[in-house]
């Protein structure tokens, strides 16, 4: 989720649009939740696009969009992923996409912003807020003008829908974000 582009240096001198840089898989969208309170469980999701807009001016004009495909969820476990991609939990033949849109962008330190928005997950809208910090940013060896951000939020599964008994410890996921974006 390229929102921190905040805290971008350099010569842009009105908004910049970036595209997630999937081709490169330099975009990473992590999940973890507690199994029985024993440990983590961990897993990610493979195919997500998505692009965002800097505007260095007026960064509360920056924007982020992206979308995420639930069938690519991957937990390193094919037996898991089955249960997991079913109705028991993200029921993905019938809501095969998630979404994140960012309605509000509010700048907190030098590198970090919280970036609020509505993640659409198993067809229920909810606000999220990010928190984001700026990791870096600058011309590649290729000729383009990358940008790059972490995020993390946590949500309550029952809150979109998800209310499989995992028990007490496992009511929340943990949700890391690793963006690289490129300059369009």
């Amino acid at each position: 989720m390229s929102f921190v582009l905040l805290f971008a240096t350099g010569a842009a001198q009105a908004a910049d649009t970036y595209k997630m840089d999937i081709k490169g898989t330099h975009a990473f969208i992590q999940f973890k939740i507690k199994h029985l309170g024993f440990s983590w469980l961990l897993g990610r999701f493979n195919k997500f696009d998505g692009t965002f807009t800097l505007d260095e001016k007026n960064i509360e004009n920056s924007k982020v969009n992206v979308a995420i495909d639930v069938a690519s969820l991957d937990s390193n476990h094919a037996e898991r992923d089955k249960h997991l991609r079913g109705k028991d939990f993200f029921n993905v033949s019938k809501f095969p996409n998630a979404s994140f849109k960012s309605t509000k962008v509010e700048k907190t330190g030098d590198k970090t912003a919280k970036i609020t928005g509505d993640f659409t997950l198993k067809g229920v809208t909810k606000p999220v807020t990010l928190d984001t910090t700026y990791i870096g940013g600058g011309d590649d060896p290729w000729g383009g003008h990358r940008q790059g951000f972490e995020a993390t939020t946590r949500i309550k599964l029952k809150d979109f829908g998800i209310d499989y008994n995992l028990g007490p410890a496992a009511e929340y996921a943990e949700i890391y974000i690793s963006i690289e974006g490129v300059r369009q």
